[in-house]
């Protein structure tokens, strides 16, 4: 497929010129904030989002986003808010929130009001969701929830949660569980951290103990809540496998291994080196393909492959556990005494190549893509 079909040069050339007198003047560096409305403003932001929920509401079009990705990455400038807030409730929202849901939470959460976390995981669960615990009882005009949450990332700097919780225990645990949003800040919910090995604590444990929220905070049909879930992980999936990341990483990946020496040489230079990195350079083209792929199938108004995002994610599990071990042979053993939290230098490679284990669990384990592939994809039946 040729290259030019993914490409629009002129609206290339405008969003480079924003982007290079608006971010790369340093105009906005400290004020992240204002360079996003901005942004919003010239339609580069918040694209599907209705302007009335604080969005550019900009007519569909793959080019267009791939572009602006692709420019916005390339500058590191700030894009959409990260994580789970604008990837997952946003879009669940306004797909299945009512008018009132979408008129409250909508705008609060593009502009950064309302940050969210995702209460799926639990103890005894593992990857089965469907068998979850926690509980909601519906008492005059509040649910009441009990049970716990882990893995939670971002829970102990979240202001809300959209969560599973069963709300009818006599169902197929399929059909009795509902898709709730919570306030986080109440008496009723606990919060601890969990620390990692790299001194970080990106994770949490979350209880519930006789927590409260509204009747109609419920998205969805009562005991519909794993129709809606399915839609979150679809776009937490796409979002965590998109294939620009992995490929700004390699090329840091290639600048690190021109500029470190090994041997009395830039570790480039290494045949073992050459050979891993032209083996992730394979699959980094092989990740972007697929990526241009499913534009091209928007761009003829196909529905993705089937288990497309499975695919993805799984490949940018690989590769970035690829890249981080890659990583670590090039500065060999001197940087894993300085593990901390955002160290700079050689000791940043060791932290990514820990945090990408992690990516083989968030957004469902890469055996459960494996599995969605096989059934989804290829047609293998379930057993």
């Amino acid at each position: 497929m040729a290259e030019h079909e993914f490409d629009d040069p002129p609206f290339r050339a405008e969003v480079q010129d924003f982007l290079r007198e608006h971010w790369l003047s340093g105009e906005f560096r400290q004020d992240h904030p204002a360079f996003r409305r901005m942004a919003t403003e010239r339609g580069y932001l918040y694209r599907n989002v209705p302007r009335k929920y604080g969005g550019s509401e900009q007519q569909a079009n793959p080019i267009r986003a791939y572009i602006i990705q692709q420019e916005f990455i390339k500058v590191r400038a700030p894009r959409e808010l990260p994580g789970r807030s604008i990837d997952r409730v946003v879009p669940t929202l306004l797909l299945f929130g009512t008018e009132w849901q979408k008129d409250y939470f909508v705008p609060r959460t593009v502009s950064g009001e309302f940050v969210w976390c995702q209460g799926y995981s639990e103890p005894s669960g593992g990857s089965d969701l469907a068998s979850l615990r926690t509980r909601a009882e519906l008492v005059g005009d509040e649910w009441v929830i009990n049970g716990q949450k882990v893995w939670t990332s971002g829970a102990h700097q979240s202001t809300h949660m959209f969560m599973l919780a069963r709300t009818e225990p006599n169902e197929p645990k399929h059909a009795g569980i509902s898709y709730l949003l919570l306030e986080m800040k109440q008496p009723g919910v606990e919060v601890r951290q969990i620390k990692q090995l790299t001194g970080e604590a990106h994770f949490n444990e979350v209880f519930f103990t006789d927590a409260k929220t509204p009747k109609d905070w419920i998205v969805g049909e009562r005991g519909g809540g794993w129709i809606v879930s399915r839609t979150t992980l679809a776009f937490e999936r796409a979002a965590v496998g998109a294939a620009d990341g992995t490929s700004v990483l390699f090329d840091r990946l290639v600048k690190l291994a021109q500029t470190t020496q090994l041997n009395g040489a830039p570790a480039i230079k290494d045949p073992g080196i050459r050979e891993e990195v032209t083996r992730i350079h394979t699959m980094v083209q092989a990740h972007l393909a697929e990526g241009q792929e499913q534009l091209h199938r928007a761009l003829r108004g196909q529905e993705g492959a089937p288990a497309g995002g499975a695919t993805t994610k799984l490949y940018n599990s690989f590769i970035t556990e690829r890249i981080g071990q890659v990583a670590q042979r090039i500065i060999g053993d001197t940087a894993m005494g300085s593990i901390v939290a955002d160290a700079p230098g050689p000791a940043r490679w060791i932290n990514q190549y820990f945090n990408s284990i992690a990516s083989h669990i968030g957004g469902g384990t890469s055996n459960m893509q494996r599995n969605m592939i096989a059934e989804r994809g290829l047609g293998m039946p379930r057993s």
